[in-house]
């Protein structure tokens, strides 16, 4: 008995190395793909701006992040320029952008940068992943106050979960809200932690590296948890399906 217990424990152990292992090879691959989205003042202070995260997908001049992100408005009298930022560290570079495909309802938005093609991630192809599937996602869960540096968090999809502002009181219902009722805005739950920075990063399966959804820390869990007083901080992303539909829409190769 007790060697078969050695036994168990020594597969438990295996299994776990090999698992960390797959994950740091995926990160390696990742990483390239990974920018932060802001913007650039030429004469402010900071000149550069970071507001969430991206990642870069189809023949390298697209890049994917949520429409909460890029939904300021630029001030045409500080030169103001939407900026997606390359690199890593200090050295980072800026790369103007134009925001080519944008959906409010799933907070997502695509962006055509002005530059060299940069390294792309691949789409699963798949609606939607199985409760229990392990995930990560890399970006920039703390700004970029000393140059750019991303991080990567793993975890589990806990869940599938309608996008629906949960009430407290039958007459607040609006006839937005029956028609959401009606075709739902499904929404990955999270047992992984992200942060406001973290908007707009990849989450991709720990394997193969491929995007399975768009991390939201922000939009969605205020449409979830206005009721409450105490949020949960639970994170959320958006699966890639409806990425792929506002690409489709836009005539945008993945």
């Amino acid at each position: 008995m007790r060697k078969v217990f050695q036994t168990l424990i020594a597969l438990m152990l295996l299994f776990s190395a090999s698992a960390a292992s797959n994950l740091v090879d995926t990160v390696r691959l990742i990483k390239p793909s990974v920018v932060g989205i802001g913007v650039y003042t030429p004469i402010g202070q900071p000149k550069n701006k970071l507001y969430g995260s991206g990642f870069v997908i189809g023949d390298g001049s697209y890049v994917v992040t949520n429409h909460h992100v890029i939904a300021r408005e630029l001030d045409d009298n500080l030169l103001q320029k939407l900026a997606v930022f390359v690199g890593k560290g200090q050295t980072a570079k800026v790369k103007f952008a134009t925001v080519v495909a944008s959906d409010k309802a799933t907070d997502i938005a695509v962006l055509k940068i002005e530059s060299e093609p940069l390294p792309a991630l691949t789409l699963a192809q798949q609606d939607f992943l199985p409760d229990g599937s392990e995930i990560a996602f890399t970006g920039f869960p703390i700004g970029a106050v000393l140059g750019l540096y991303p991080a990567t968090h793993r975890g589990i999809i806990a869940g599938l979960t309608p996008t629906i502002t949960p009430l407290d009181d039958t007459r607040q219902i609006s006839i937005a809200m029956l028609r959401q009722l009606r075709d739902p805005f499904l929404v990955y739950q999270l047992d992984a932690t992200a942060y406001p920075g973290n908007s707009g990063s990849a989450m991709y399966d720990v394997n193969t590296g491929a995007v399975v959804g768009i991390i939201n820390k922000v939009f969605v869990q205020q449409s979830k948890e206005t009721v409450i007083s105490k949020p949960s901080g639970i994170s959320y992303a958006i699966p890639v399906k409806y990425l792929h539909q506002l690409l489709k829409k836009h005539n945008i190769k993945a």
